[in-house]
């Protein structure tokens, strides 16, 4: 347990199991990435080289030199500022978020991953993280085929011509293509396999090389002279087409001509633009606003080199792309722009200096792209979210690179390859790109609605306000560009999400989930006034006293399915004083608790307490477990006998060893606690020696104690019989029945009183219990016992009257006559019949009266009680009888244990209730 000089908390991609960031023992320690470790990789990239560096060329990459003209031809040059203006809208949005995040914490490798893992959980961390690697590998198939179709720009054999004209020596075609893209991937690959360190070196050289193309492009609209070209393309079958296209130097002709839109057929996808189509394509140029944010288990301080390498990059960008669409949107005519991708060689001084561009940025995005999607994956491995299949790429080489990772993300960006064509895939890019940036500014947005007093990022020029604008720009232009690929994108966001949710993995990450509901719920409880409580809304809110589970375990699922909704609280009290203990022996027993909660699989809190005695114990929980109107109003105990208890623990194969719980050590998923130890924390169930650790006196006296604090009251008995989870899944109630004797049996008097507060409170609780799943197609019966003496009316009146009433109260059950005058005569008389009272008027049971003398009761007349129950309800699955007050008498508390078990004896499971509650409304 932590104390004062608990150093501060450090999580790391590797500390998953929620092991100190610090140990190198384990799988998890093994790998790069894990700081502090014997393998760790160094941090020595700065904010130049680190981010600015790799998110300008990455955001320069294809659209710079191969898809401008395309972009501001088909769009116009209002139209493509407005998709520019959009684009980066959207990404500065993103961009704030980003910086807030990565300013709030120590990031480590795995980049927008880690920041949305760390901050949405495992689930949604793991599920987008992964949207997210796909988005890259796509990208870096974008690039590729860019780069390849920038080559056969200038070494592609002429369409239609059978032998090679000067440098046009390959040939073209659709596998062709493939066979390039495969052997420029190669390229990348062994780049990659060598190291990110080389390559961000050596990508300020392209930085360089790719400037120096800029500039070439600027310069050459002032000194190339105005020229007319002849381009020709495949039309279809053994037709070709041939354009007539013209570059006019600074026109204003030109200019006006291309301000409006002129959307027509792609070339080389023969397929008529639009500008969703043609958004998809420039906004390729916007995903590289995390290529820093993806080194971040590189750089030297990454909360400070992201935001400021980042918002320097995308500043630098915009500037330059709106200058280019403005300059050949100035110079060029629509068909040169529409019918020529690489037409910035037509107009170029030396051309050289474009395909040096061209070729550098394309490579250098494509080898970002790779390395930036292994790191991706590198870091969900260690997570080991998604288990074995990515296992191997947590695999690193000794300098730290996971290799590995490289090479399951060049077999994948091999398969994106055989699209064929950069266009066909840039919506799936942008796609992917856009939800993962929704994604981004929904882990800003939930930190800022969680109000988490550590969420102090230093980076303030944000709000919940750009967060929430920033989702819903990202998810409308999403459905805008391809509302398939996004409807299909989301489905697979969900699946993944809840494939992560159901294997459960757990971490010590934090779930912002749980800051939200913390939040939500506060705000919720202080609505929940108890003033306006109502009787047509209540429901059961349950404490129940556990003093072992091993014997427990189908009381409380029982109860669970008892509870319709309503709270639900196991409650144990642990002998001892804490002033002669050193610290508190309740609080580390939480976590068992909880497992046991996990296991049964129900829907309980916990609530111990330390306490000298169980009755005083029991009074505390009573009085402070629950907030504001969630505060138990039904107290439930196990039944006081002799019983040996079984032990459950035994009986049901998910406490065996071997099946269900996780061996070893104790982290990752379950939170510490394995089998072993939950099975070695609950101490064995009590044998025949050992006495009970609680008086017969306490026990009635915690009874006593309820109904003066106004809580109703249930005795469970021979649940142990019940039968479990698996079996009851198999019949899921068939003829299963649930009797109801709405009378107190052991006073014949109060025969004519079957509708009081009691009785009606158990009519309801066995309400409840038919209304849940398990119990659904169960069969309710109402006992209604009637003396021949009273005359053939008498009992008529009362069965109409009991009909009368369960009709108003929409109860289906079945009423099922009893003659007991035998049993009536073994108490000492019949008893004449007496107006019953109304609900509400009080009578026994009502809550209202005094406990009094106990009255004396023959044996022969609780052995008849038994057999009359025995005779009619020995078959069903569960009975509910009418508990009597408790006298007030300690010394007769063993007598009223006494009775209570010689009705009760031999029953089956039996819940006796004593309700203080009014639970019935006949009103709408």
């Amino acid at each position: 347990m932590s104390d004062e000089r608990t150093a501060l908390l450090i999580h790391s991609v590797c500390s998953v199991a929620g092991d100190s960031a610090m140990s190198d023992s384990g799988p998890q320690g093994a790998g790069a990435g894990s700081p502090g470790g014997p393998t760790a990789t160094p941090r020595s990239l700065n904010t130049f080289f680190g981010v600015i560096v790799p998110t300008v060329l990455s955001m320069f990459s294809i659209v710079l030199f191969l898809r401008t003209g395309f972009v501001v031809g088909h769009a116009g040059l209002l139209q493509a500022l407005l998709m520019l203006g959009v684009a980066y809208f959207i990404i500065s949005l993103t961009i704030l978020s980003i910086c807030a995040i990565s300013t709030n914490g120590a990031v480590e490798g795995g980049g927008a991953y880690f920041m949305i893992s760390r901050c949405l959980g495992p689930e949604f961390g793991g599920s987008i993280g992964l949207m997210f690697y796909l988005a890259k590998v796509c990208a870096c198939g974008v690039y590729v085929l860019g780069l390849v179709e920038a080559i056969l720009d200038i070494f592609g054999r002429e369409p239609g011509a059978s032998v090679s004209e000067g440098l046009r020596v390959l040939p073209q075609g659709y596998w062709y293509t493939v066979l390039y893209s495969a052997v420029v991937l190669l390229l990348c690959l062994l780049v990659c396999l060598v190291g990110a360190h080389i390559y961000s070196r050596a990508s300020f050289l392209i930085l360089l090389v790719v400037t120096v193309s800029l500039l070439s492009i600027f310069i050459s609209t002032l000194i190339v002279r105005p020229r007319r070209f002849l381009i020709s393309h495949e039309c279809g079958a053994n037709r070709t087409c041939v354009y007539n296209a013209s570059y006019t130097g600074y026109n204003a002709t030109t200019l006006r001509s291309n301000l409006g839109p002129g959307y027509s057929r792609d070339y080389s996808t023969n397929t008529v633009m639009s500008f969703a189509t043609v958004f998809a394509v420039m906004f390729t140029s916007c995903t590289g606003i995390m290529a820093g944010a993806n080194m971040s288990g590189e750089l030297k301080n990454p909360s400070v080199a992201i935001p400021r390498g980042t918002i320097s990059a995308v500043l630098y960008t915009f500037t330059v792309y709106t200058m280019l669409f403005i300059v050949v949107s100035s110079t060029c005519d629509r068909s040169l722009l529409t019918q020529d991708y690489g037409f910035f060689q037509r107009i170029n001084v030396w051309p050289p200096f474009v395909i040096i561009g061209v070729y550098c940025a394309s490579l250098s995005a494509a080898m970002c792209a790779l390395i930036g999607a292994s790191r991706i994956l590198h870091a969900l491995a260690l997570d080991q979210l998604f288990g074995l299949p990515l296992a191997p790429a947590a695999i690193t080489s000794k300098s730290g690179n996971p290799w590995v990772s490289v090479v399951y993300t060049w077999a994948l960006v091999q398969c994106v390859v055989f699209a064929g064509q950069l266009n066909f895939i840039a919506s799936l890019v942008t796609v992917f790109y856009l939800l993962a940036y929704a994604a981004v500014d929904l882990a800003c947005l939930a930190l800022e609605w969680a109000s988490a007093p550590n969420f102090r990022p230093t980076f303030q020029f944000f709000s919940w306000h750009t967060c929430l604008l920033g989702i819903l720009s990202c998810l409308v232009m999403m459905f805008v560009i391809n509302p398939f690929y996004s409807s299909a994108s989301i489905v697979l966001l969900l699946l993944l999400l809840l494939f992560l949710h159901y294997r459960s993995p757990t971490s010590s990450w934090g779930y912002i989930s749980q800051a939200l509901i913390f939040h939500q719920v506060r705000k919720y409880l202080l609505m929940l006034d108890v003033r306006k409580e109502h009787v047509k809304f209540w429901r059961p809110q349950v404490l129940l006293m556990v003093a072992n589970p091993r014997s427990s375990c189908q009381l409380i699922t029982f109860v669970n399915q008892m509870k319709k909704g309503g709270l639900y609280v196991l409650g144990h009290v642990q002998l001892g004083d804490l002033d002669a203990l050193p610290s508190d022996p309740v609080q580390p027993q939480y976590n068992f608790w909880l497992s046991l909660v996990d296991k049964l699989g129900v829907k309980a809190f916990v609530d111990l307490t330390l306490s000298p005695s169980v009755r005083q114990g029991t009074q505390h929980l009573l009085r402070i477990t629950g907030l504001g109107g969630m505060k138990p109003n039904t107290l439930v105990l196990g039944f006081y006998d002799n019983c040996v208890p079984d032990d459950y623990f035994l009986q049901d194969p998910a406490f065996s060893q071997g099946t269900g719980g996780h061996e070893g050590g104790g982290g990752g998923d379950n939170f510490g606690v394995d089998l072993p130890s939950l099975q070695a924390h609950f101490p064995p169930v009590r044998d025949v020696e050992t006495p009970h650790c609680l008086s017969a006196e306490e026990y009635v006296g915690i009874i006593s104690d309820a109904i003066k604090m106004g809580k109703n009251v249930c005795l469970g008995r021979y649940f142990y019989q019940l039968e479990g989870e698996s079996n009851a899944a198999k019949n899921d109630g068939v003829e299963r029945t649930i009797d109801v004797w709405p009378l107190d049996l052991l006073q014949p008097g109060s025969s004519s009183s079957y509708v009081d507060v009691c009785s009606l409170f158990l009519l309801q609780m066995a309400c409840v219990l038919n209304m849940s799943n398990r119990w659904r197609r169960a069969r309710m019966r109402i006992f209604l016992c009637v003396e021949a003496a009273l005359g053939d009316q008498g009992w008529m009146a009362k069965e109409e009257t009991l009909r009368d009433l369960l009709r108003k109260l929409r109860i289906r059950a079945a009423i099922k006559l009893v003659q007991w005058d035998a049993v009536v005569r073994l108490h000492g008389g019949g008893v004449n019949a007496q107006c019953a009272p109304t609900p509400g008027e009080g009578g026994v049971g009502d809550g209202r009266q005094g406990g009094g003398a106990l009255p004396h009761l023959s044996e022969s007349f609780l052995t008849g009680v038994n057999g009359l129950l025995m005779e009619h309800s020995a078959q069903a699955a569960v009975r509910f009888l009418y508990l009597p007050r408790p006298p007030a008498a300690s010394s007769q508390s063993e007598q009223y244990l006494a009775q209570l078990e010689a009705v009760t004896h031999g029953l089956g499971p039996t819940l006796l209730i004593h309700g203080l509650t009014r639970v019935t409304c006949t009103e709408l």
